[in-house]
């Protein structure tokens, strides 16, 4: 059973595999015993609430949080820090779920920025300059290629030329990419907090794009990454991840994340090495907070005189 599945079947069993596995703190050190035991007893009090109101793992909302916040917060003392570790507890549980496919987006997230979150979290994913050129160079096409390699240097293309989200590639249009002429860009629409917005795209990008779209001649408001055998619902977010972990994987780069979500913090890393600045960077990743790029800036070493 992939793990998608077994959060889906037995998620208290597919919980505490990933606890004892993979999950790690704001110091990316792994949990003790202890600590597995606690989270473990949280996520099934979290989880008992999710059954009272009738969802489940990928489909609760914003407004089951608020309701289980609402009961945390009725039932623990005043001062305490039992809320904020839930917030923790199920932001991350969150993020996982999106990485494996399971959910779509994190509806914790709101809850998470508006916490007073340790300032000691993990160090963002990212590939170095010499591993950034080394997909750069992946994701050019080749004569040989069949339509399924074809999309997937697209695709990987188009995330770390553009630093699209997951969300965002799996919604975009063939109206919204224009790889050829003096200005070769992509046109994202606002989706949710994010910010409308058009990304020239770098000429590493262009060739695998162009590829792609001579390959599969669709309308302008066609789906520019469709579901394989249709054309009217978009790739889901378990073979999008599947599509970067395997381009990943053939450049040698091996992390705990290795999703999306590391070519968007590429991307947003080259752009601030090649001089933009943090209100620069963020607006290219349609980001009207500045949280992210400060953090991914923090990641460059200055050079001491």
């Amino acid at each position: 059973m992939n793990e998608s599945r077994l959060w889906t079947a037995e998620p208290n069993t597919a919980y505490l595999q990933w606890q004892t596995t993979e999950a790690a703190g704001a110091d990316r050190r792994r949990f003790s015993k202890r600590s597995i035991v606690q989270h473990k007893a949280m996520f099934d009090r979290f989880l008992r609430h999710l059954l009272s109101c009738g969802v489940a793992l990928p489909t609760f909302g914003s407004e089951h949080l608020e309701s289980f916040f609402g009961d945390v917060d009725n039932r623990c003392a005043p001062g305490t820090t039992t809320r904020l570790r839930y917030v923790k507890l199920i932001d991350r549980l969150c993020r996982h779920l999106v990485d494996v496919g399971l959910r779509e987006s994190n509806p914790a997230a709101v809850f998470a920025l508006s916490a007073a979150w340790p300032e000691d979290e993990p160090e963002p994913l990212f590939l170095d300059p010499a591993a950034d050129t080394a997909l750069q160079g992946y994701v050019q096409p080749d004569a040989g290629d069949d339509a399924r390699l074809c999309r997937n240097r697209a695709v990987v293309a188009l995330l770390l030329g553009a630093g699209l989200t997951a969300a965002e590639i799996r919604g975009a249009r063939c109206r919204d990419i224009v790889t050829e002429g003096t200005r070769p860009q992509v046109c994202v629409p606002k989706r949710g907090a994010r910010l409308e917005r058009t990304v020239a795209l770098p000429s590493f990008s262009t060739p695998a794009l162009a590829a792609w779209q001579r390959l599969i001649p669709s309308p302008d408001g066609a789906l520019l990454f469709p579901a394989p055998r249709t054309e009217d619902r978009p790739i889901n977010d378990v073979l999008l991840g599947s599509i970067v972990r395997d381009a990943l994987d053939a450049i040698g780069f091996a992390a705990s994340d290795m999703s999306p979500r590391v070519l968007r913090n590429t991307f947003a890393r080259r752009q601030l090495l090649s001089g933009r600045t943090n209100v620069q960077t963020s607006a290219l990743l349609g980001l009207a907070s500045h949280r992210t790029v400060t953090r991914i800036r923090a990641t460059i070493s200055t050079p001491t005189t």
